[in-house]
Parts: C-alpha cells; sequence; structure tokens
C-alpha cells in the first residue's frame, strides 16, 4: 500500500470530534460551508498529494532549481504541479468571496493543505506564500496595490514572498538596514540586501511579488524605524511588465526544502527598485506580524506533516520487514518476525504516534482559535480566541518541528541502515524537518515571545484562559470515565506552570529580565508538553470505552505521553525556577 501521508480517519476525527468544525457553520462567515463542503475541499487536497505532489517529492530532492543567466530554474514537473495548486484555490481559499476566496475555515484548510505538505513541502510553499503575501495586501494595501498585485497574486498569476532577512540582521529586525527613499512619482526607491527568500524568482510564473521591509530615510532607529514595502521583481507600467532592478544574487544550497529556492537578492543596483508603501510608515513590523503568524500556523503544519509522512512509513516498514526473534524464542530454527513484534520498536512507533497526532491536534486547535477569533459572534468571544491563539502559536510552531524532528529521527532508526540510504526517503525527510525549527523564527526566539510577553499579556489573562480551557477538559475526562490519575497529573502541572509563571514574573518587576528568560527554552518544552497533554486529554475522553482499534490506539498513546512526558513538566520548571546559570556565566574563550 502506497504511503497515505496522513491516516483518513484521523484528520476526521480531529476535524469533527475534537474540534466539531462543523459547529463553524453556525457563524455568519461560515454559513455557505457544510460537512459536504469541506469533505469535497479535504478530497481533493489528498487526491492531488497522493497522485500528483508526491510521485514528484523524490525528483524534486534529487535536483534543486537551478541558476542559469541570472534566472532561476524550478524543478521541470513544477510545471505541471503549480496549476493544480492554483485550481485547487489555495492561494485563497481562507478569504472572502469578494475577493476570489472560499471563506473557508483555517481549521479545514490547514488539515487539508497539511496532506499536500506531507506529499512535497516546496511545491506547496509557493501558494502558502503567494496567499500570505496577498492577505497583507488586502489587509493593509490602498486600493491600486490591491487592484494591481492583490488580485493577481490570489488569482495564483504571480507568486508572493516576504522578503524579511538580511545578511547582518538575520532574526534581529530592528537592525534591518534596506533603505527607501520617497519620490515624486508616489513610490520609493529602495536599495539593499536580502538572504534566504524562499521563492524570490522561479520560472512558473511572469512575476514574483515582494512584500519587503525597509527603513524611509529619516526613519527613526530600531523596530518603530521599519516600513513594509510592496516591490514586485517586474512593476506595472502602463498595464505591462518591466524590470524593477531586483536581482537574484545567489540560491541558497539547503539541506532541505530543496524544490523551492531559497535566494539571496540585491534591491536597487542600478538605483531603479521602486516599491509601494504598504499602509503607514514605520508600522512595517505589525503589519508584518500578520504574515509571520500565519506562516507560523503554517510552518507548524509543515512539522507534522513532515513527521506523519516518516511515521506512516516506518509503520509500514515495520510491518513487513522480518529481523531476529521473540525474546521467548530464541531458536534459530524459527523464523524471523517483523520488527513490529519488537517491544523496543513498538516503543518509538507509539512515540512518533504521540507527537505526530498530538501535535495535529494542536495545530487544528489553534487554527480553530484563529476562525473564531475573526468570526465569533461576540466581541468578547473574538477576544477570547485572540488570546489563546496568540498564546499558542508560538508553541504550535516549535512542538511540532523540535518533537517532529525526534519523530523523523526515530522513523529512520526504525528502517535501520535502509534509514539513512538515499534509496529511502526518511533521510529526506529527516532533512527537511530541520529547517521547520529555524523557519519563521528560531525555537529560542518562539520561547521568548511566549514566556516574554504571550504568557503576561494583558496581566496573563491568556494564561488564565489557557487554564479554564484545562479545567473544562480535565472536567469532562472526569465524567467519561478516563483514568483519573491523568486529569489530576494534567490539572497539577498546569499549576506548576501558573506558580512558575507567577515567580518568573516576579523575576522580571524586580529588574532581573535575564534571570526571568534564562530558561526560556526550557518553559517553551514544559508549556509544550503541558498542551499537548491536553491534546491528548480530549482524544481519550472521546476514545474511552470505544472498542474500536482506532480508539484504543488513541488511549494507548494517552497513556504514553502522561506516563512519559507530563511528569517532566515539574522538572522541568524546577529548573527554571532553580535559574542554572551554567551557560549565563559561560565566556566565549571556555569553549
Amino acid at each position: 500500500m502506497a504511503n497515505p501521508l496522513l491516516s483518513d480517519r484521523e484528520i476526521e476525527f480531529v476535524l469533527y470530534e475534537l474540534c466539531d468544525a462543523e459547529a463553524l457553520c453556525a457563524l455568519p462567515s461560515f454559513a455557505e460551508h457544510s460537512r459536504e463542503t469541506f469533505d469535497l475541499f479535504l478530497a481533493a487536497a489528498r487526491r492531488l498529494a497522493r497522485e500528483v505532489l508526491y510521485p514528484a517529492y523524490k525528483p524534486m530532492d534529487a535536483e534543486p532549481p537551478t541558476f542559469e543567466h541570472g534566472r532561476v530554474k524550478v524543478h521541470p514537473l513544477m510545471k505541471t504541479i503549480y496549476p493544480q495548486l492554483v485550481a485547487l484555490g489555495l492561494t485563497a481559499a481562507t478569504r472572502p468571496y469578494q475577493v476570489g476566496g472560499q471563506q473557508l475555515p483555517l481549521a479545514v484548510s490547514t488539515l487539508g493543505t497539511a496532506y499536500l505538505m506531507a506529499a512535497n513541502l516546496s511545491a506547496y510553499g509557493y501558494v502558502g506564500l503567494t496567499a500570505g503575501a496577498a492577505h497583507l495586501l488586502e489587509a493593509f494595501g490602498d486600493e491600486t496595490l490591491k487592484r494591481d498585485y492583490m488580485t493577481r497574486l490570489y488569482a495564483g498569476e504571480w507568486t508572493g514572498t516576504m522578503a524579511l532577512t538580511e545578511p547582518r540582521a538575520g532574526s534581529s529586525l530592528s537592525d534591518v538596514r534596506t533603505r527607501a527613499t520617497p519620490t515624486s512619482g508616489g513610490h520609493y526607491l529602495l536599495k539593499g540586501s536580502k538572504i534566504f527568500i524562499s521563492g524570490a524568482d522561479q520560472d512558473l510564473t511572469e512575476n514574483v511579488v515582494h512584500l519587503t521591509l525597509a527603513r524611509i530615510d529619516g526613519a527613526p532607529a530600531g523596530i518603530k524605524g521599519v516600513s513594509l514595502f510592496c516591490v514586485p521583481s517586474r512593476r506595472l507600467v502602463d498595464g505591462r511588465l518591466q524590470p524593477n532592478d531586483v536581482q537574484v544574487a545567489g540560491v541558497i544550497h539547503k539541506i532541505g526544502w530543496r524544490g523551492l529556492p531559497s535566494l539571496a537578492l540585491e534591491l536597487g543596483t542600478d538605483d531603479d527598485c521602486h516599491g509601494w508603501l504598504v499602509g503607514e510608515p514605520h508600522k512595517g513590523i505589525s503589519y508584518m506580524f500578520q504574515m509571520m503568524n500565519e506562516a507560523r500556523i503554517m510552518v507548524g503544519m509543515n512539522g507534522v506533516a513532515t513527521a506523519s509522512v516518516a511515521y506512516h512509513e516506518a509503520v509500514a516498514y515495520a510491518q513487513v520487514r522480518t529481523q531476529g526473534r521473540s525474546l521467548r524464542s530464541r531458536d534459530p530454527a524459527q523464523p524471523q518476525v517483523p520488527l513490529v513484534e519488537h517491544a523496543d520498536v513498538r516503543r518509538m512507533l507509539l512515540r512518533c504516534k504521540a507527537i505526530v497526532e498530538g501535535g495535529l491536534a494542536l495545530l487544528a486547535t489553534t487554527a480553530r482559535y484563529s476562525d473564531l477569533a475573526t468570526s465569533a459572534a461576540s466581541p468578547e468571544e473574538r477576544h477570547r480566541a485572540a488570546l489563546l491563539l496568540d498564546l499558542l502559536t508560538p508553541v504550535a510552531k516549535s512542538f511540532p518541528a523540535e518533537k517532529g524532528f525526534e519523530a523523523n529521527a526515530l522513523a529512520l532508526q526504525i528502517h535501520g541502515g535502509y534509514g539513512y540510504s538515499s534509496e529511502f526517503l526518511p533521510e529526506a525527510w529527516l532533512r527537511d524537518q530541520k529547517l521547520n525549527s529555524i523557519h519563521e523564527g528560531t525555537t529560542g526566539i518562539h520561547s521568548m515571545d511566549l514566556l516574554g510577553r504571550k504568557v503576561t499579556v494583558e496581566g496573563g489573562a491568556a494564561l488564565r484562559l489557557f487554564g479554564e480551557e484545562i479545567a473544562q477538559a480535565v472536567e469532562r475526562a472526569r465524567a467519561a470515565g478516563v483514568a483519573a490519575e491523568w486529569g489530576a497529573a494534567l490539572h497539577a502541572s498546569f499549576g506548576v506552570v501558573a506558580q512558575l509563571t507567577a515567580t518568573l514574573g516576579k523575576k522580571a518587576a524586580a529588574g532581573d529580565v535575564e534571570g526571568m528568560m534564562l530558561h526560556s527554552a526550557d518553559y517553551l518544552e514544559l508549556f509544550s508538553i503541558l498542551a499537548v497533554g491536553w491534546q491528548w486529554l480530549r482524544a481519550a475522553t472521546l476514545a474511552h470505552g470505544r472498542e474500536e482499534d482506532f480508539y484504543r490506539g488513541k488511549l494507548q498513546a494517552a497513556q504514553y505521553w502522561f506516563a512519559t512526558e507530563v511528569p517532566r513538566v515539574a522538572q522541568l520548571a524546577a529548573l527554571c525556577e532553580r535559574g542554572d546559570d551554567s551557560y549565563a556565566r559561560m565566556k566565549p574563550e571556555w569553549f
């Protein structure tokens, strides 16, 4: 049987049982949808993923885009794949009907695109980035930018990027140096360098639109002086395209995601790079966060999807590959048994399952909060959902990237020597997964965002709401008859996190911000364990008392998470509270 990429039954469970996506149809924004339209989208996505994208994955990984005569040429298979991605409506799946969108809930769209990511995340990346760029113009661009650029991006006629990173700035966006000089023509002249810009050139469409961060001449230093610009590779002049002084300076040779080019760009080499201000001056960072937060959920789902396809490959391999004999029978005359008969292989597979399915549930739940933040019936409900969305976004991005890499490594391990050979795919997926911990902010950046901002916003309002969600999950589990110790452990773990947050907050209030943030990475990890434990308790509540293999597997994975991971919350909290300063005191010369 071919790799399913994700389990259809798992998607159905998460979307309809765990997240109750059908209830979203009661909201005006989604009133024209039903389970039938959701299922049609999912079916189309999985069919395209399995029949078109997945067969193209290995050739695209083996033959990355090339740089010839100043232009990037992508793998020839993308010429047939890209139009089919556009035809599925992915560039505007969640956007309103009036801009050409399908107005799907993000929870539905995200789970549909998970198939595409699992099949070939580089191929999906072109439309994912384009959707984010177009949404920025929809939200903040003037009518001219919407007419000239947004409509073509949503239609898939052109592709889009987010051009943030610069060679000397990296993730420190306050150090962006690209300059924007105003002109009397209503545009700005941009000059500077960008690097690691995914999809910044290709031969699929005739134009690429870069949503670019730059500093207007005379702007304040730091974050408060960064503006957002629409910078096309080819600008429109009297309805025709002409070069816009955006030059490809080099192609980055990547460990993974090889089908999507990562490029260095030079803007304004000939002092003729035109850019148009998006929104108001000096508000570029706040605008860009819309695209970055959407992209963080996308990268989180990339992490889940990349771990999922490897997990399913490992399950299939372990069931057919025979090696060794049972510990109860070491007679060499006895036939060898499938790998899955060995307890340690089942341990690795169960850990993969707990990570993949726990991460999928977390991403779907986060996406549902995004839907409610924009479309819930009352301002209070929208605000509540927005707080929970912001709280969970750094977790939803980082957990699948970090633990997904571990799951990918286990899938490779299960394949043994074949796993690290290029004839088998686990080594390629492991390479792909590594990029997810870097894309859209490193794990360290997200840990500082979570501890330094998200859990303290509005006096800790988001954390209190999260506590309410956990309390409800614990009560429902108790009423359903789920093992009482699981609910008790989750409740106690939240108490530990709440107390730790207060303790670390006191350090910051006393002026010791470095002391507060010293173990932010450990804080993110323990918070992630708690958040995924919450998902597994919810899943166990739905599975309790049901005899089908699917639900029994859910209960075993939940047991695994509560036995092996949840106890680590208290251990990591103690480490954070003690404030071990081994690496804080480490001097550069000691390395």
